[in-house]
């Protein structure tokens, strides 16, 4: 399916969007003549995961934005599977010339560790970081569950007898439910979907007893009433203007305060990209994530603004993989498939991040904050 739109598209209804396993959208935004060689034909951007979740919201409104600030045209399509390794390996297998793009999630860390992949993330790969989001758990209107020490209470009763959905096995709603979990001294079932719309339809449907995904997927639903908010990982408590209160991880669950938790979305291009068209990519992600009307979606759904790029991404995306491989290690038990160590690939434990970065051959990438 493809739409070609003069505008940034409407805000598309909730669960309508899941319906759809492939989706693509045509933004085209008119200007005077492109000066430059790059881009003479659209551009692809290949989403990770499932129309209408975090990922595939941020990545549309980026190309949106890139479209309005540089007048190219974008298609934007969703490849989900494999916590995103089905559409890596399609952009990987795509000719290196900035005209496919991954439209992806948290540095795209996991896809190694869980052995769907052989390649370096931060390393083969170069990632453009245009904001994060929190986690959150809910539960349907009707459910027993009040409240997380309910949710506490019934799990302890009963180890591994609650399930909550994630964003897919080894994906970050399943890496974060692990560390809550965890922190409050619980076993939960942990049912996998392609992505975090689709986990927060199956809490909503009944499917399972707790909807995991971010703040973001939820909030319609739980300003709507439709879903009951247990806990979020903004940091604080947040208060709505019916006066319903969301609580903040460590209000929900004190010995989880400080854990780290939460997802990033990023543009990722592959490394041997001319360098004059990295940064024109660089450039017109810049402006995008920088414009004003990326910056009102994020405040309106909960998201947060994090610009990052060139070595300060790829540092961030490194120390992310070392975070994952060693939670996946430490909970392997409750992974359901095989992970590497760190030594498999190469990566310090976190504790040691900041004496290890840069790596041996490491090369920061070619591209300029303001070119």
């Amino acid at each position: 399916m493809s739409n070609s739109i003069k505008k940034g598209p409407s805000r598309r209804s909730f669960i309508g969007g899941a319906a759809a396993g492939f989706t693509a959208l045509q933004i085209t935004i008119p200007t005077a003549a492109f000066a430059q060689s790059y881009p003479e034909r659209p551009i692809n951007v290949v989403v990770m995961y499932a129309p209408g979740g975090g990922t595939d919201t941020i990545m549309r409104k980026l190309a949106e934005e890139m479209a309005a600030a540089k007048g190219w045209t974008i298609n934007v399509l969703n490849k989900p599977g494999a916590v995103g390794g089905v559409a890596t390996q399609f952009v990987a297998a795509a000719p290196s010339d900035g005209y496919t793009i991954l439209g992806g999630a948290n540095y795209n860390r996991f896809v190694r560790v869980m052995g769907h992949a052989d390649f370096t993330p931060w390393k083969d790969w170069l990632p453009f970081k245009a904001g994060a989001a929190s986690a959150s758990w809910s539960v349907r209107k009707d459910s027993p569950f009040q409240t997380i020490d309910d949710v506490i209470a019934a799990a302890k009763a009963n180890p591994g007898g609650l399930t909550i959905s994630t964003s897919g096995t080894g994906g970050v709603w399943h890496e974060l439910a692990l560390i809550i979990a965890n922190a409050a001294g619980i076993e939960l079932k942990y049912v996998p979907y392609k992505g975090g719309q689709p986990a927060t339809l199956a809490g909503l449907q009944g499917e399972t007893d707790i909807a995991g995904g971010g703040l973001h997927e939820h909030i319609d639903l739980i300003r709507s009433g439709e879903l009951r908010n247990l806990l979020q990982t903004t940091g604080k408590d947040i208060t709505l203007d019916d006066g319903t209160v969301l609580p903040t991880l460590g209000t929900a669950i004190p010995s989880a305060s400080g854990t780290p938790v939460g997802a990033t979305y990023n543009f990722m291009v592959k490394r041997d990209l001319p360098p004059e068209v990295l940064q024109e990519i660089s450039d017109a992600f810049v402006a995008a994530a920088t414009s004003a009307g990326f910056l009102e979606m994020l405040e309106s759904q909960y998201f947060i603004s994090d610009v990052k790029i060139g070595e300060e991404a790829d540092r961030e995306g490194a120390l992310m993989e070392a975070i994952t491989t060693e939670v996946f290690n430490k909970y392997k038990d409750q992974i359901g498939a095989e992970v590497k160590t760190a030594a498999d690939l190469g990566l310090p434990a976190p504790a040691d991040f900041d004496t290890w970065w840069p790596p041996e051959g490491y090369v920061a990438p070619p591209i300029k904050a303001n070119s």
